[in-house]
């Protein structure tokens, strides 16, 4: 009997994100309410937009796992019991926990749904894995810390699923349990409430020479001393899914649409490529096109690295000199449909004349020339500006999708 098919996760920071990362091939998308989750700053979701999220997520068919991640003091548990009768009544798929109380507190209290381990929890060997199989977790999301060989090993020592990160931000700290943020600034990293402070450029000041600075850097590169590249397993996703890993998670609750909707969608390709090829061969490896990172480069990052997955980093995988690589493309529009015609929901200024780039399904890119902008009463327009609803006369014509992107080049 084949292996089920991997799982491709996503971050889902506001509804407008889940929408998309599910037009563009998400299994499942990650979300946290108001409380209880590891992203506070992130749009979040209140109870009505949950019910509207698990809903049209069903409806597509695709699963809703929930973040209650945070690490809870005493009085963080106030409410918890009544907003996981909640998550239960609405029929979410899951539960992302990290603390063993609130895990505890769910089995009691909601053991229909199932728990996933997060990352926080920092499950770097197969004993680890085993006990937290023993307390009822159906899932583990494996700490980032781990060699491939390593989660082969674990993997085999375990009925659970696991669960494996494989593109976004990386924390400088253990698993992302940091300390910088709340001593720098107060705000609790383990809370949901991370400044990133690993991002800064830091300089040093001698006590008695104020506003005289010297240079703290590990080369002449600069002074973002712990500013890691951002992860990227794209290449190595035939070797993960050869050992076993049940679902692949991008992070990003906090980026915008254009990276939410652009690295689905690559995902989405490179796993239906790889079954593709695995189908025609199932005894040949499977080799990953240049394709598939030539469209990953084009949607902004601090660079790439592949982490721990060959052993430790190095100073390589580190980016000196500046918080992130300069971004080419930008989002320009998102397509909605509202009645007759096509609306475009505008993100960035455009003009007739323009020459935008729509990103289809699978790694299609359809270019396009705007002829012209019309407002919805019908007057036509010179241009358009971000936050506006507009409908469009293109050339070529295009089969445009709800929640699709449109980018153009930053100018």
């Amino acid at each position: 009997m084949s292996h089920p098919r991997c799982e491709l996760l996503a971050p889902a920071g506001s509804l407008e994100k889940l929408k998309i990362a599910i037009h563009y091939g998400a299994d499942a998308v990650y979300l946290g309410g108001k409380r209880f989750s590891l992203r506070a700053q992130a749009a979040n979701f209140n109870e009505d937009e949950l019910r509207e999220a698990v809903a049209f997520a069903h409806q597509h068919r695709a699963r809703v796992f929930i973040t209650v991640n945070i690490f809870a003091h005493n009085q963080d548990f106030k409410g918890l019991a009544d907003y996981l009768k909640f998550l239960a009544k609405i029929r979410v798929d899951g539960l992302i926990i990290s603390d063993p109380g609130i895990l505890g507190l769910a089995g009691k209290i909601v053991p229909q749904l199932k728990i996933h381990l997060s990352t926080q929890a920092n499950v770097t060997n197969g004993e680890s894995a085993i006990f937290w199989e023993q307390q009822g977790v159906s899932r583990i999301n494996l700490a980032r810390e781990l060699t491939l060989a390593e989660i082969r090993e674990i993997k085999k020592k375990i009925s659970a699923k696991i669960e494996i990160f494989v593109h976004g931000a990386l924390c400088i700290s253990y698993s992302g349990r940091c300390m910088l943020s709340l001593y720098l600034t107060g705000r609790d990293a383990n809370k949901g409430l991370c400044a990133h402070p690993c991002r800064y450029s830091y300089r040093l000041e001698e006590a008695k020479r104020p506003d005289c600075f010297f240079p703290v850097e590990e080369d002449e590169r600069g002074t973002h001393i712990f500013n890691s590249k951002d992860l990227c397993l794209i290449n190595r996703l035939p070797e993960l899914i050869a050992a076993g890993v049940d679902s692949i998670k991008i992070e990003g609750r906090m980026k915008g649409i254009y990276y939410t909707g652009g690295i689905v969608r690559i995902y989405r390709a490179a796993l239906d490529y790889i079954y593709q090829c695995l189908e025609k061969n199932p005894h040949e490896p499977v080799v990953m096109g240049e394709e598939f990172m030539k469209e990953i480069v084009k949607l902004g990052s601090r660079g790439y690295t592949e982490n721990f997955l060959d052993g430790p980093p190095d100073e390589d995988d580190m980016l000196y000199s500046g918080p992130r690589v300069d971004q080419i493309y930008v989002p320009a529009l998102l397509v909605r449909k509202k009645g007759s015609g096509t609306l475009f929901d505008i993100r960035h200024k455009i003009e007739p004349g323009d020459r935008l780039e729509y990103m289809a399904h699978g790694l299609a890119n359809l270019n396009f020339k705007i002829k012209n902008i019309y407002a919805l009463n019908g007057a036509r327009l010179d241009q358009a500006q971000p936050n506006t609803l507009v409908r469009l006369e293109t050339f070529p014509e295009i089969d445009w999708q709800e929640d699709g992107l449109v980018r153009k080049v930053q100018n």
